[in-house]
């Protein structure tokens, strides 16, 4: 079963041209773990001038947490964010251990 997941945080301004650079050329190993935990369709905006990055994905899984912990266990991946975290700002509402602060889908049609 496919479940649409989404979450945001804040872009630090002045990260902008650094975050998206790297973004211009995500690393193969980054993409693959992402792909090797059920995430297809995923995309990442920017809402300028509030800085927002809106986070949206395909999950393929059966279960979340499990993809979720495998994915942040993987070594380049933890490198990754090392270059990417420093850019973001979670948000004042996000819960103790969120970074990026999950969305409730309210409608969708295909």
């Amino acid at each position: 079963m496919m479940q649409r997941m989404a979450r945001v945080v804040r872009l630090r301004p002045e990260t902008e041209a650094e975050y998206l650079r790297l973004h211009q050329a995500v690393w193969p190993s980054v993409l693959a773990t992402i792909a090797g935990c059920n995430i297809r369709n995923y995309s990442i905006f920017l809402r300028r001038p509030e800085m927002l990055l809106f986070a949206v994905w395909d999950y393929h899984g059966d279960d979340w947490a499990a993809d979720a912990a495998r994915m942040a266990a993987d070594p380049e991946t933890r490198r990754w964010w090392a270059l990417t975290d420093p850019c973001q700002e979670k948000l004042q509402s996000c819960a103790e251990g969120e970074w990026w602060a999950p969305m409730t889908e309210v409608f969708h049609t295909a």
